[in-house]
């Protein structure tokens, strides 16, 4: 047996509950997953608060993306993207189906090992953030030479966002709140706070212009700023304000409706991203650890906007 969340109904965290459920044994190209750690995404609470359907058929809901943890059992055939998988691997899974659980069967081809210089939680906060910024950087074609505005730099996208751009050789103007400044301006780049004035101050710092932007909050000032600043909308992206982005001609991103979800791209990502962890180029900052029985709280959290880094439930 394992335990799991579910949603029970569709609503605010209230309606989520553990609850145990038989975890079967992996097949042909499966395995059976303990986890030790699983991140938390707003897709998560997407799921169960209306935002994508309220169809009763999906009910109960279970929730979770990503997860790392340790090979307990493999089926035949049990080959993931670096190779065979074997009992005691320690592993990053993406994308899951349920990854809020104490053990889960999966398909192989989800795991890829995990780097040693990341903890449980740390792994666990990777691959969701780390490949919807490759993803971003892919699409507005960012790289050496560019100036790059990314809004809600102190999240946890946004600080995969800030590395991984910084990595590639372009400079990175990050939006923050006082409280985020210094976390940006420790991954490389420059922050720069938000609010009424902010394309003038974007200016200020980058007078020969910003050639980029990704959105990563969805707010309409992070999208107006990157419309007066950006010239070619082509090289803006949102992976949050899906109803004006596609209105306004830019590239909308992820799993909301009219989006490119990326899929392929993402999921080649998995091994790049675990590569640049390994040289010391790219960090997960965790913001919180919750215990599986608090995931309504974490969600709260989650939901305000305001973690600098990504939240974790520790099953």
């Amino acid at each position: 047996m394992s335990r799991v969340v579910v949603a029970t109904a569709f609503g605010g965290p209230e309606v989520l509950s553990v609850v145990e459920q038989p975890t079967g044994s992996p097949g042909a190209g499966q395995v059976l997953l303990e986890v030790r750690a699983a991140g938390v995404n707003p897709a998560d609470w997407k799921g169960y608060t209306g935002a994508f359907g309220t169809d009763p058929a999906k009910l109960p809901l279970r929730l979770g993306f990503e997860a790392s943890g340790v090979v307990a059992a493999v089926g035949p055939d049990a080959v993931g993207p670096a190779g065979p998988l074997a009992v005691g691997d320690a592993v990053i899974g993406f994308r899951l189906r349920g990854a809020y659980a104490s053990s889960l069967v999966v398909p192989a081809t989800a795991l890829v090992p995990k780097p040693a210089a990341l903890d449980w939680a740390e792994a666990a906060g990777l691959m969701l953030t780390g490949a919807t910024a490759v993803h971003a950087l892919t699409a507005i074609g960012a790289g050496a030479g560019d100036t790059v505005l990314v809004h809600g730099a102190a999240g946890g996208v946004g600080q995969a966002l800030v590395q991984l751009a910084v990595a590639g050789g372009a400079r990175v103007i990050g939006t923050a709140g006082a409280s985020g400044a210094e976390t940006v301006r420790r991954l490389g780049g420059e922050p720069v706070g938000y609010g009424d004035g902010l394309a003038e101050r974007v200016r200020a710092m980058a007078p020969d212009g910003v050639t980029a932007a990704v959105d990563a909050v969805g707010t309409d000032e992070a999208l107006d700023t990157s419309l007066e600043l950006v010239g070619d909308r082509q090289r803006i992206a949102t992976i949050a304000n899906f109803a004006r982005g596609g209105q306004a001609g830019i590239k909308v991103l992820g799993s909301g409706p009219g989006a490119d979800p990326g899929t392929a791209l993402r999921d080649a990502a998995r091994l790049g991203l675990t590569a640049l962890v390994e040289a010391g180029r790219l960090e997960v900052q965790v913001a919180g650890r919750y215990p599986l029985d608090d995931v309504a709280a974490a969600h709260r959290e989650g939901m305000t906007g305001h973690s600098h880094g990504k939240l974790v439930l520790v099953p």
